[in-house]
């Protein structure tokens, strides 16, 4: 298991949001080299979580050379967390729908990441198995339109060769070329 500096649900101290965790799809590519080198990668699985939000980060997850991910974050949104209709209620916690990241508190006004019966009782688990279902079958689905638009037929057969980067930091990081040139930062010219 990977895991970026873009998971978590600032449950942690600032300390290591800050300078120890490292953003996920740079950490990938040196995970995958560290795999190879030791003849493991394939044999062994590599699940990447960390900041994954959509079909999109599932996609260049899979070219840089995970087996799968994981989600966290993204899941506590689609199970109904944030939802505009707990507006009042979040801006009562000092927050607003949508930017409620304090789900370690156990004040969770719906009702998903808290221990209070209370608040435990506002999920309806049949619907939010629903809604939770449906994002992953939509971003299963966006990471195999990328797929086919790369010209394979299968998530499973991206590589790192189908993937630019829009930045220079970018590129380095994930260890693709910088869009329009075959130039990769830290491997010459």
């Amino acid at each position: 298991m990977l895991d970026g500096m873009q998971g978590g649900t600032a449950a942690t101290q600032d300390v290591f949001i800050e300078h120890v965790g490292i953003p996920t799809l740079a950490a990938l590519p040196q995970a995958v080299q560290a795999l190879q080198e030791e003849g493991l990668h394939r044999k062994v699985q590599l699940i990447v979580s960390g900041g994954i939000r959509n079909g999109a980060d599932l996609a260049k997850c899979m070219a840089l050379g995970a087996d799968a991910v994981a989600i966290g974050t993204a899941a506590l949104i689609a199970l109904g967390d944030n939802s505009p209709h707990l507006d009042e209620e979040y801006r009562a916690l000092g927050s607003a729908a949508g930017f409620y990241d304090e789900w370690q508190a156990g004040r969770d006004p719906a009702g998903i990441t808290t221990q209070d019966e209370e608040l435990a009782a506002r999920l309806d688990p049949v619907l939010a198995g629903r809604r939770l279902a449906n994002f992953i079958r939509v971003m299963t689905m966006e990471a195999q339109v990328i797929a086919r638009a790369c010209g394979k037929a299968h998530l499973h057969s991206l590589e790192p060769e189908d993937l630019v980067a829009l930045t220079i930091e970018a590129a380095a990081m994930a260890r693709v070329p910088l869009a329009g040139t075959s130039w990769i930062p830290g491997r010459g010219l």
